[in-house]
């Protein structure tokens, strides 16, 4: 059996606060991480680290909008040859000379109020004879068919989390559309009577969406793997698209280990990544205390039993991506000494 573990922010992305590890005792992934050769890499999002690992070319963007939309759709709503872009509901806030994205890691968007707040928009579009209709197809993944308008380059919603958008609106040849969109769809979410209750309860208000990962479905995907873990709906939906066994995350590699595990699998542990991307450092570590109790150290001692072929793990960051990788015979070289993990994370 081989394992690939795929783990977005395993290292905190300011390797300049080595003080984050202190008092953070992690044996399993350490011994796991010593008997691994290393090899370094371009910074890349889990979005594209996926589209690639499935043979998918960039379009203008990543498409995943309509890979996504093989998993979000219904039987009236299919991606077929249209041109497809994500419209995700986000929070903006002032601060500073910026305005700042937060996306739905940080809040919660009832299906009711998604449905509310997409029919406002499609009322106003409709009536100002716009061919343009907001769907939600889940509460927080709005989708647009935009077949009548030129592609665009987008950043990944993931990319903008946390961070100043003003230099990364859509731009290339159509980008004035999209930026008045943009615009256009905040101002008119500003006043909706759902965000002032949102704000009397203290949630953030619904103030704009996200335009991202537009295509058109990929025509031919490749896949190594036999099997996909994962709670993320992007791997889902590429797994569904190459025919591949598909489960969600079990709770822990004790309960993954029960099912039969001969092939190739890849493993999203995505747990650590919106928390380093909102500098939530107390989350980040308690998330990664949880990693090694629950699948590192169970790893671990599967790797000593030779239960692995080979074992992969990488790891992707802001500012570097690294592969760790190591087989079975690696596993028996005692002499490969342990180092604390902030000695990995520079």
């Amino acid at each position: 059996m081989n394992l690939h573990l795929l783990v977005p922010s395993l290292f905190w992305p300011e390797p300049a606060l080595p003080e984050i590890y202190r008092d953070l005792p992690l044996p399993a992934l350490e011994n796991l991480l010593a008997k691994c050769s290393c090899a370094d890499g371009e910074p890349q999002e889990v979005e594209a680290w996926l589209c690639r690992a499935f043979g998918i070319a960039k379009q203008e963007d990543w498409p995943v909008a309509p890979i996504t939309l093989q998993t979000d759709g219904t039987e009236h709503i299919k991606a077929g040859s249209d041109y497809w872009i994500r419209a995700d509901p986000v929070h903006l806030r002032i601060e500073r000379d910026q305005v700042v994205l937060a996306d739905s890691r940080v809040f919660q968007i009832s299906p009711q109020e998604a449905n509310e707040f997409t029919a406002f928009l499609n009322q106003h579009f409709r009536a100002a004879g716009q061919e343009t209709e907001f769907l939600p197809l889940r509460p927080d993944r709005w989708y647009l068919r935009a077949t009548k308008t030129q592609p665009v380059k987008t950043h990944l919603l993931s990319e903008v989390a946390n961070q100043g958008i003003n230099e990364l609106l859509p731009s290339g040849m159509n980008s004035a559309f999209w930026r008045s969109l943009f615009n256009e769809v905040q101002m008119l979410l500003h006043e909706h009577p759902l965000n002032e209750l949102r704000e009397a309860r203290g949630e953030p208000a619904i103030n704009g969406t996200w335009f991202w990962g537009g295509g058109i479905v990929p025509q031919s995907l490749t896949c190594s793997y036999s099997h996909v873990w994962s709670n993320d709906v992007l791997s889902g939906s590429l797994a569904l698209a190459c025919g591949v066994n598909h489960a969600p995350l079990p709770a822990d590699a004790g309960i993954w280990q029960r099912f039969p595990l001969a092939g190739d699998h890849l493993v999203l542990l995505g747990a650590l990544h919106g928390q380093a991307q909102y500098a939530d450092a107390y989350g980040w570590r308690e998330s990664l205390r949880e990693l090694e109790r629950n699948w590192f150290a169970p790893l671990w001692a599967m790797s000593k039993q030779g239960k692995f072929d080979q074992i992969t793990l990488t790891a992707l960051g802001e500012k570097t991506s690294r592969n760790f990788t190591a087989g079975r015979a690696d596993f028996r070289k005692f002499w490969r000494r342990t180092k604390p993990i902030s000695t990995y994370a520079g």
